[in-house]
């Protein structure tokens, strides 16, 4: 019989359905399992085992009467720090934060699952403040690649990426500003989606940023993401509510399907060969399918990236010049100084770099719209040190590594990445799928379609 911890949420539920398996069984060993690994991993910062089996045991009644509260009942999810979930602390990954402070209510995404009656196993580990592309935190330690324990996870849902890898629970929900889910997507081997923006709703909004799901197949995220768009006032930047189940329409024909291949976007890392050999594989494979695929030019620069970082260094450093001295000192030096570098522009400055980011988001739609999907890299490199900020940990660069990923946030358009082949030394690659703005469910049927041409993937890690 196929180990607990290798089903995916469709099989859980099919298995509760036949009555197979409970909740309560499926808690405990996935919560046994995060306990064997966890030394290794650190990818939880909180483990709720007793509130994980007082809800599994709620759905095993449910079931039990055949009344359960979604496809999704009783099916273990991880949820990661920045995504307030009530009776919890929310560190945003930094020692900066008072954990004191508990959350009163749960943030729009974790009540959805909590209404679709998901099983919360814990809250995963990230970044200070999400403000790096790396597994790196002041608060919670250094979490590793299950690949290889060496080796990073990327970031920011840095510990949802590792949990998924590692089989803690099928599900986990992750949040991107600039690759967030996607990123340890990539290193991680699994399948994350980043949503238009708005389309799952989350408080506070912000530009560019979402909650997506992070799972090891594609029904899965379809499945999770049927939950999360359902409608919440609080959202005052979500789009209108999508009545539309995904999960029953992921099957699709690829015959025909314009696809742009994008190897060099013009500016960050180059893509290294082994990368850009299982993309171009990854394209081959859609050709061969029926689709049309031709390569895309370099169509933004290195000044768009500055005034991104620009941006997001200012962003955090008005929220770091709030904190009383002793608080600041808490944050990662790196981060910190990173973040303070900004104090020096003038306002002229960041209204420049703001107008920078709405012609990088006018750049990126005007080059999608004359394809239905973009094929590229997920990340440029493959993962460096567990213990690294970032590439060579270069303050003046820290998000050269991101160029596939960011400008996607900015131009609010559905992106995903899938594993597409591993480096010669076994570390998963990522191929990012994008779409023109409010295709989520295409995004998703072209990964689908991926999901099943592509070469079989490698054993999952860790037994």
């Amino acid at each position: 019989m196929t180990a607990i911890h290798e089903l995916s949420a469709a099989e859980l539920a099919a298995a509760y359905r036949r009555k197979e398996l409970s909740p309560v069984e499926v808690a405990k060993a996935l919560l046994a399992r995060i306990e064997a690994l966890e030394p290794d991993l650190n990818a939880m910062y909180l483990v709720l085992a007793e509130r994980a089996l007082d809800e599994a045991a709620e759905s095993e009644a449910r079931w039990r009467e055949g009344e359960p509260l979604s496809p999704l009942d009783g099916v273990p999810v991880t949820i990661k720090d920045n995504i307030a979930t009530a009776g919890t602390p929310t560190p945003f990954g930094t020692r900066a934060t008072d954990t004191s402070v508990i959350c009163g209510v749960d943030s729009p995404p974790a009540a959805r699952l909590r209404e679709a009656g998901c099983v919360l196993l814990g809250k995963t580990t990230m970044p200070d403040f999400g403000m790096l592309a790396s597994g790196v935190s002041s608060f919670h330690g250094t979490t590793r690649n299950p690949w290889n324990l060496e080796r990073n996870t990327s970031g920011s849902s840095s510990g949802a990426g590792a949990a998924v890898a590692a089989r803690y629970a099928p599900l986990a929900l992750g949040t991107d500003i600039g690759g967030s889910v996607r990123l340890p997507a990539a290193w991680c081997g699994i399948f994350a989606l980043k949503p238009s923006l708005g389309r799952v709703p989350i408080d506070p909004p912000y530009l560019g940023r979402v909650a997506g799901p992070m799972t090891r197949t594609v029904d899965d995220a379809a499945l999770l993401l049927d939950e999360l768009k359902k409608p919440d006032a609080r959202d005052f930047m979500a789009l209108p509510p999508d009545p539309i189940a995904y999960a029953p329409r992921l099957e699709r024909d690829p015959a025909g399907v314009r696809l742009g291949l994008l190897l060099d976007i013009g500016a960050g890392l180059p893509v290294v060969p082994e990368i850009r050999a299982a993309v171009e594989d990854a394209a081959r494979r859609f050709e061969a399918a029926g689709a049309l695929v031709e390569p895309v030019a370099p169509f933004l620069d290195a000044d768009l990236f500055r005034a991104l970082d620009l941006f997001f260094r200012a962003r955090l450093a008005a929220q770091l010049l709030d904190l009383p001295p002793e608080r600041l000192a808490g944050v990662l030096p790196f981060v910190r100084d990173w973040a303070m570098a900004a104090v020096r522009a003038s306002a002229i400055e960041l209204a420049r770099a703001l107008a920078a980011l709405f012609e990088m988001r006018r750049r990126c739609q005007e080059v999608a719209n004359r394809f239905d999907y973009l094929l590229t890299p997920t990340l440029p490199i493959p993962p460096f040190a567990a213990e690294d900020a970032c590439p060579n940990n270069d303050l003046e660069q820290p998000f050269a590594h991101i160029c596939f990923t960011a400008p996607f946030n900015q131009s609010e358009q559905p992106a995903c990445s899938i594993c597409c082949g591993y480096t010669s030394d076994g570390m998963p690659i990522g191929l990012q799928i994008v779409g023109r703005r409010f295709d989520d469910l295409g995004v998703l049927q072209m990964a689908r379609i991926f999901e099943r041409i592509r070469a079989p993937l490698r054993p999952w890690p860790l037994g």
